[in-house]
């Protein structure tokens, strides 16, 4: 009884013991069954439980069928990018200043003509219902709830209109050209019918990418998905609204790859506000001011896009320095402590946005677990800023940070 009742961390000590123990080899089981049991982490019950964003990634792994984790995980080639995105931060030091009355702290930003409690944004990320049956929708709840913004996605599994209700106000929708400039135009159409003020064109994507971690998954995963997608295995074929709901037009086929004119077809088919998603060179954000965008957004698509090893995070300051002040900055891809949101503060940035974090949470336990994960966010930047002594946003500058390439005396 004793061994039956004990708490998880003594069961796992044990199994370890006995792993390492000669006495292994007098047992009829293989030592990887040992290995894996003594590994096997303690997950969460409810959302409340969770200390931090990686408790939630550990229950959506277990709860998600194993391609549509490997779509929500994957990076490109051999995910290096994906890691250096979390690597990039420990580039960066925090100067903690002392004995600063921080009793009242305004963690508000002004971001394209609305203020928000916070600087973040739940990034456009698609298939949401590959993670919970109610997708997008449950998503844009937690948003309401915790005050946030919330980005839709092209190939989101909820409509733009279901997804701005549940939010109860218009929602920014992110763009994916197609190859037919009509079928482009609809879509931006709807979502200036939906009330969207800021449209989100992504360019990281558009010399494509190698998801190997998403292939492997999907090949090797054998479950029946017609419950949730139209067709075939995988997130990446799930049902999407947007998309399907194209309407029969005159063709207007694209000739050759999107480039800088492209951005001007964009202003001049809608009063939206437009932003460029995947800006990581100083010489691309010059060019993007000059072509009239209101925002540029830093991403590398979350280790999803290039392979280019760097992370979002070591490329803020150049954008950042290009842009001076003339349009906001945000910054996705890595982000998933309230020490790496200060960090991009300091270096420039305006807001950052989050993906895996808050689609661990509704893989893990809904509208709740995206609440969950927003709360903790909110939480720890508040106590960042008040280890630094910064009462409010502007005073978040590079005088708190080191970087630990820079030379000295530079």
């Amino acid at each position: 009884m004793a061994v039956a009742t004990a708490h998880p961390a003594s069961r796992r000590a044990f199994l370890r013991f006995l792993a390492a123990s000669p006495l292994l080899a007098y047992l009829d089981l293989p030592r990887d069954w040992f290995t894996a049991l003594a590994q096997e982490p303690d997950l969460i019950k409810t959302a409340k439980e969770g200390l931090d964003v990686f408790d939630f990634e550990a229950v959506a792994r277990k709860n998600l069928l194993p391609a549509h984790w490997g779509y929500l995980a994957t990076g490109t080639d051999d995910d290096g990018t994906v890691r250096a995105n979390r690597e990039g931060f420990n580039r960066y030091q925090l100067r903690m200043r002392r004995l600063i009355d921080t009793s009242k702290l305004d963690m508000s930003v002004r971001l394209l003509g609305a203020r928000w409690e916070m600087p973040l944004l739940l990034c456009p990320c698609g298939s949401h219902k590959a993670f919970h049956p109610e997708g997008e929708v449950a998503v844009a709840r937690g948003a309401k709830s915790k005050k946030q913004l919330f980005v839709q996605a092209t190939p989101a599994s909820c409509s733009i209109e279901e997804v701005a209700a549940a939010r109860g106000e218009p929602v920014w929708f992110q763009l994916y050209r197609r190859n037919d400039w009509n079928q482009t135009r609809q879509m931006i159409k709807r979502a200036e019918a939906a009330g969207c003020p800021v449209l989100v064109y992504t360019i990281d994507l558009l010399g494509g990418s190698n998801r190997i971690t998403n292939e492997r998954a999907r090949r090797s995963d054998k479950t029946d998905c017609s419950g949730c997608h139209t067709s075939g295995r995988g997130a990446g074929s799930s049902n999407q609204p947007m998309i399907a709901g194209l309407k029969p037009a005159p063709p207007a086929p694209e000739v050759g790859p999107p480039t800088w004119e492209y951005v001007k077809r964009l202003k001049d088919a809608s009063p939206m506000k437009l932003v460029l998603k995947g800006i990581v060179t100083r010489e691309d954000a010059e060019v993007a001011l000059q072509h009239g965008v209101d925002a540029v957004w830093v991403s590398n698509h979350g280790g999803r896009a290039e392979n280019s090893m760097r992370s979002t995070i070591e490329c803020v300051p150049e954008v950042a320095t290009a842009v001076a002040g003339r349009a906001p900055v945000i910054v996705d891809s890595g982000f998933r402590r309230g020490t790496d949101i200060f960090k991009a503060l300091a270096l420039g940035a305006t807001t950052i946005g989050i993906g895996r974090p808050y689609l661990w949470g509704l893989g893990a336990f809904g509208q709740e677990g995206v609440e969950a994960v927003l709360d903790i966010l909110r939480r720890e930047l508040q106590m960042v800023m008040r280890q630094a002594g910064t009462t409010d946003l502007t005073k978040i500058t590079r005088a708190y940070i080191v970087d630990r390439r820079a030379q000295p005396g530079t």
